[in-house]
Order: structure tokens, then C-alpha cells, then sequence
């Protein structure tokens, strides 16, 4: 209780004086990863072709990225990071929470969407066809049925294929 009071005590220009680090970790994470992958795929490409030419006159191997040896873990593991970073800032912005600031508990996080309610209606009319629209063709098992009126199954036609 004592920090929240001594926060509240605290005048604005000492709120945004907080640790540098609480505020600017997740940015600076970005500025890492868009450097490394820049450094990676871009710039140490080309110097290794300058590189090559100059050494021997020409390029006899390709650049490998470091970054994706090891079946790319450090690629995947800044994705993750820099993703529940985010999600955790959203959650924190939606709680209210300044930049450092200390705020009342966030919420939980809910990755469900309500449930649809089931509709269970059977349309009562037949649909009318619209303009233009073919007529069902009729099927050849349509006019003969092998159940009579009582329940009871009767006989297979001989001219009716089996099912």
C-alpha cells in the first residue's frame, strides 16, 4: 500500500521519470529484431559478395543467414516475444494504465467468442423457384417407393436398381 500511496504523492514530470527500461523495453525489442533481421538478410549479404570479388574475382558461395540456422528458433522465439508483448501492452492500455504507471489489476484475457444459439426452425413453405431458375430433375425413384402405407417394406421392383 505504501508504494501505491507514495506514487500517488508523486508529481507528474516523477511519473515519467520512471526506469527507462520499464517504459521503452518492448520498442527497443522491436528496434533489436528489424536490426538483426537487416544485419542478417541485407547487409551482410552484399558484404559477402564485395567481399568474395574482391578476394578472388568471384562469388563462389552464398551468403547462409545465421538467424535461421537452427531451424530458425531465434525467428520463432522473437515472434513470441515481441507478440505477448504486445498482447500484454493491449491488455494494459485497456485496464488503463499509463506508460509505467501503476494501475488496478488487468483483466483476465478471453480468447472464446460467445457461443452462436442454435436455431432449430424448419422453413414451413417450399421455396418458389426464382426467374430463370432450372426445375429439379426428377429422379427415377421418385414416383415408386418401397415402404407401403402400413410401414411394412415391400418388394424391390425389378426395373429399380438396389441402393
Amino acid at each position: 500500500m505504501s508504494e501505491q500511496k507514495n506514487y500517488h504523492e508523486m508529481s507528474d514530470s516523477e511519473k515519467k521519470k520512471e526506469d527507462w527500461m520499464n517504459n521503452k523495453w518492448r520498442p527497443m525489442m522491436g528496434w533489436m529484431y528489424m536490426a538483426v533481421c537487416m544485419a542478417d538478410f541485407v547487409l551482410f549479404p552484399v558484404l559477402w559478395g564485395i567481399l568474395q570479388t574482391m578476394g578472388g574475382g568471384k562469388v563462389e558461395t552464398q551468403w547462409m543467414p545465421i538467424t535461421l540456422q537452427g531451424a530458425g528458433l531465434f525467428h520463432m522465439a522473437m515472434g513470441a516475444i515481441l507478440g505477448i508483448a504486445a498482447f500484454g501492452r493491449t491488455q494494459e492500455k485497456l485496464a488503463g494504465a499509463n506508460n509505467g504507471g501503476l494501475a488496478a489489476a488487468t483483466p483476465s484475457p478471453s480468447f472464446s467468442a460467445p457461443a452462436p444459439t442454435p436455431s432449430f426452425s424448419v422453413p414451413t413453405a417450399k421455396p418458389t423457384p426464382s426467374f430463370n431458375t432450372p426445375a429439379p430433375a426428377a429422379s427415377p425413384f421418385a414416383a415408386t417407393s418401397t415402404v407401403s402405407s402400413t410401414g411394412k417394406p415391400m418388394p424391390m421392383q425389378p426395373d429399380q436398381p438396389e441402393l
